[in-house]
């Protein structure tokens, strides 16, 4: 769990160059194939969890983890079953 704030977030998001921040509501058991976005992204996990996978590199993530992908990167996404909430940081 994290005690950060959305606000706390976006100004660390913007400090470190990020110019756009979403919250995104995952449902239950969404699996996303392999893609890519045409921005950077800052992740925190909120609430639920899910897989992600970069190459043959798999996370687990929970609330309070974080991760960074630069953009174009190809991965996937399995949200367990209770789906996810997570805060995005775009650079786009």
């Amino acid at each position: 769990m994290t005690s950060m704030t959305l606000a706390e977030f976006t100004a660390q998001a913007q400090a470190e160059g990020y110019d756009q921040v979403l919250v995104r509501e995952w449902e239950p058991n969404l699996q996303l194939d392999t893609h890519t976005h045409p921005f950077g992204a800052s992740v925190l996990v909120i609430r639920g969890s899910y897989s992600f996978t970069v190459g043959e590199q798999v996370r687990q993530l929970k609330p309070g983890d974080t991760f960074k992908l630069a953009k174009d990167v190809p991965h996937a996404e399995h949200y367990g079953p209770e789906g996810a909430t997570i805060w995005v940081a775009r650079a786009n």
